[in-house]
């Protein structure tokens, strides 16, 4: 599963015109520089978007695990 999330965001990295904005740090890298300039203003609302994913993933993590794993010793 990791290595077939790794060859999506590549793919969509190189072969989309949004250079997949999947990141919010890439979305803030991306909109500082001369590279993407055309969408700079929609930055704001990818990261908006980044976090409500993030929050959505969080809440479905702690659902279908509500207990965190403790170390062992």
């Amino acid at each position: 599963m990791p290595a077939l999330v790794g060859s999506y965001i590549t793919a969509a990295y190189w072969f989309t015109s949004s250079t997949s904005f999947a990141n919010p740090a890439v979305t803030i890298a991306r909109a500082l520089s001369d590279i993407c300039r055309d969408s700079s203003g929609d930055a704001p609302g990818f990261i908006l978007a980044q976090s409500i994913g993030l929050g959505l993933g969080i809440f479905i993590l702690r659902f279908f695990d509500p207990k965190p794993k403790e170390a062992p010793a």
